[in-house]
Parts: structure tokens; C-alpha cells; sequence
């Protein structure tokens, strides 16, 4: 007798970049397990483009920065393995070909203007002309699943199946937005504590 297949998804990664007023960005990895508590969290140190990285990436260093640096970093300090990684930030989604984990936009409900555009632009891939994406962003492959809207890059579209697989069995109990509030707290909390004195 044949056994199932079983459904591995074990834990999930949150993964969110948030830049500060002094023009810094902090990245934040939140691995949870199916119950929503925290298994690890990571959080990195201060970020800073300079201004030859400014000008020589012109409008692809969001994606670099975000994804290649810092998203890059963040995984591979973890040492749990999640099956689904999930983040609220567009360029973060410049990680997916340095992991074998496929990595997934949770656009926000009131999506910014490069968002918008992206997803637009995804929309009309079947038109004889499609419009480009803005310069620097990702071109997204966006489903829905139930009444999530989601997005991968088109890249890597075959992602799709895999995350509706593994994520069906639990959409319904789980906020996906929610954790990523948890971890800008946690690195609003660090920032705090790294300027008080000792």
C-alpha cells in the first residue's frame, strides 16, 4: 500500500526590511511554527548605502541591498530551514535565486505606487505589449489563495504550486500580515536599547 504524500511544512520565515529617518535599513527574520510562536529571530545591524553604491546601482540597489545583503545574510544566519518564506517588502523578493526556499510577497491591503505597478504589470503579461516594470523593481507572478492576493517573481513562477500546497491546509488560521508588525517592534526595541546607556 502506496503512503500519502505528507504536507513537510513545519515552520514558516518572515522576512521584512525597514528603512529608518537617518537613511538606515534594518533587516529582521522572524521563523515561527504552525502554533504563530517564535522559533529564532535575527535582526542586522545597521545598513547604509554609500554614495558611490547610490550612483553605480542606480535603480537596482533596492533589490541588491534588500535581498542580495541583507535578506541573504539573515537566511543564512537561521539555523531552522523554514519551508515558506514570506515578506511585506518587494525587493527582498532579489533572495529567491540564492535560496532553494521559495520566498513570497504579501502585498500590503493599500499597496504603495511601485507595488501597484509591479502587480499591473503582471496583469497584463498577455497583452501584446506589456508595460516594463518600474527600473530596479521585480517582475512579480501574483495568484490568490483563498482571499490572500500573493506574488512571486516571475522567475520563479513555479513556486506557485509549491506555496499553494503547503500553505492551503493553514491559510484560514493564520495572519500573514501579523508578523511582520512583530518584527518591526522587535527591531524598533533593539534600536532603543543599542542608544541607551549602559
Amino acid at each position: 500500500m502506496a503512503e500519502k504524500p505528507t504536507n513537510t511544512l513545519s515552520s514558516l520565515g518572515f522576512l521584512t526590511v525597514s528603512e529608518h529617518e537617518d537613511q538606515s535599513l534594518f533587516g529582521g527574520f522572524l521563523v515561527l511554527n504552525l502554533a504563530g510562536r517564535p522559533m529564532e529571530f535575527h535582526c542586522t545591524a545597521p545598513v547604509r548605502p554609500n554614495r558611490a553604491q547610490e550612483i553605480l546601482y542606480g535603480p537596482t540597489l533596492r533589490p541588491y541591498l534588500y535581498g542580495e545583503q541583507i535578506a541573504r545574510a539573515l537566511i543564512e544566519r537561521a539555523s531552522a530551514t523554514p519551508g515558506l518564506v514570506f515578506t511585506d517588502v518587494e525587493p527582498v523578493l532579489a533572495l529567491r535565486p540564492l535560496t532553494s526556499v521559495p520566498v513570497v510577497f504579501v502585498p500590503p491591503t493599500a499597496p504603495s505606487r511601485e507595488v501597484a505597478a509591479s502587480l499591473d504589470n503582471t496583469a497584463r503579461l498577455d497583452s501584446p505589449h506589456p508595460t516594463p516594470p518600474p527600473a530596479g523593481s521585480i517582475r512579480l507572478h501574483r495568484f490568490s489563495l483563498g482571499a490572500l492576493q500573493l506574488a512571486v517573481p516571475e522567475s520563479h513562477r513555479d513556486d506557485q504550486s509549491q506555496v499553494v500546497s503547503q500553505w492551503q491546509p493553514h491559510a484560514e488560521e493564520f495572519d500573514l500580515a501579523e508578523p511582520f508588525g512583530r518584527i518591526r517592534d522587535a527591531i524598533e526595541e533593539a534600536r532603543r536599547a543599542a542608544r541607551s546607556p549602559a
